[in-house]
């Protein structure tokens, strides 16, 4: 093997059965009524069901996924925030907060994640961004951070305006990522709340609108929509022992449609559930590497990981195995990676490290060994 940068690839299947195509007819005949909808592994991202799923499509109130994530890792929950004006005059669904009125940050976002009146969504987005342009900017820097690479934010109540959309595999991303902050989680699966505000006590009691809640004993959430551009809109998760999954259904319906959304999220979600398991992949193996330049014959690499990967029995798993090296070759040097696919989709990858020590065999070499041979 030639000094330098070595790359090999090996790939080994493990099959259980039908392609890829097979696998997606049978996830098409889904009879769903949304025009997007998306269903994913919520821990990988794995896309397990698509219909039309990077079609750019007005996102409603489940932009407010976004405005909630943002404030909870910008700010303090118990910071203190101002009505002001301009929130007060937008649009309904309101809580009617008045200009100078006070309310915690936390307080705010149980409003809008429960009721999702559009007044507080401005009034938090000024108080993070200085104002609703200043928090557009915030909205659409996470959505880069995120993958989001379908979506532009411009409102952070997600009512209609030119250049603010999504799809629905952009919001399952968001949704992932969201239920991984411990309050953003404590929020969504809230039932109901009291809220006050801070200057003159005025009390208001906030009602989850999520009724996919009580629908399914594994949900957690997210985030209901509605515009007359956007249609009936979902953003949801479940969580069990097996499996995280993720959903979002666009355009699922218009009035007097409003449960389509519900009928499409149990869908998806009952596919999720039905048709793919979680498997323990063990991966724990020597791989010997033919030499040509060293002083050993074999490099021995020792590949050692694992992973927990959602799958139907008839998917295929693949290892692919790339090395790069240059010798001499150190005792648990990296030497390549273990790269696992489950059909086209990257899980991750494991290290393969060098067992023994392999010396360049050059002049140096050479030397030192005659030297050693005579002292």
């Amino acid at each position: 093997m030639k000094q330098g940068i070595i790359i090999a690839t090996m790939i080994l299947s493990l099959c259980f059965g039908t392609s890829d195509s097979v696998l997606a007819k049978e996830q098409n005949d889904l009879p769903l009524g949304c025009i997007s909808g998306v269903l994913i592994d919520g821990e990988t991202g794995r896309v397990l069901y698509e219909k039309n799923g990077h079609e750019k499509r007005a996102m409603a109130s489940t932009t407010k996924i976004m405005t909630c994530i943002l404030a909870l890792e910008r700010c303090n929950p118990e910071e203190i925030v101002t009505v002001s004006k301009n929130a007060v005059n937008q649009p309904k669904v309101r809580m009617n907060v008045k200009a100078g009125e006070q309310y915690s940050l936390k307080d705010l976002l149980y409003a809008l994640m429960l009721e999702s009146y559009n007044d507080v969504a401005v009034a938090v987005a000024e108080h993070v961004g200085g104002s609703v342009k200043g928090f557009s900017r915030l909205m659409n820097r996470k959505a880069k951070e995120l993958g989001m690479t379908e979506s532009h934010f411009v409102t952070p109540n997600g009512l209609d305006a030119n250049a603010h959309y999504s799809t629905a595999y952009d919001m399952t991303l968001l949704g992932a990522y969201a239920i991984k902050n411990p309050t953003f989680l404590k929020i969504i699966k809230q039932k109901e709340k009291t809220i006050r505000e801070r200057k003159h006590g005025r009390r208001i009691s906030l009602y989850n609108r999520d009724g996919y809640l009580s629908m399914d004993s594994n949900a957690i959430g997210i985030k209901t929509g509605f515009t007359n551009q956007a249609g009936y809109c979902f953003v949801g998760a479940t969580k069990n022992r097996d499996s995280q999954l993720v959903s979002c259904v666009l355009g699922s319906g218009w009035p007097p449609s409003k449960n389509q959304k519900w009928k499409d999220t149990k869908q998806l979600m009952d596919l999720g559930r039905k048709a793919f398991h979680r498997k323990h992949i063990a991966l724990n193996q020597i791989i010997l590497l033919h030499l040509n330049n060293g002083t050993k014959s074999l490099l021995r690499g020792r590949c050692q990981g694992s992973f927990n990967v959602l799958k139907t029995k008839k998917e295929k798993i693949k290892y692919e195995n790339c090395y790069f090296y240059n010798l001499p070759v150190r005792k648990n040097q990296v030497i390549g990676y273990t790269k696992v696919y489950i059909n086209d989709f990257y899980f991750g990858s494991v290290e393969i490290r060098s067992v023994d020590d392999i010396p360049k065999y050059d002049y140096s070499y050479c030397f030192q060994y005659l030297w050693n041979l005579f002292i």
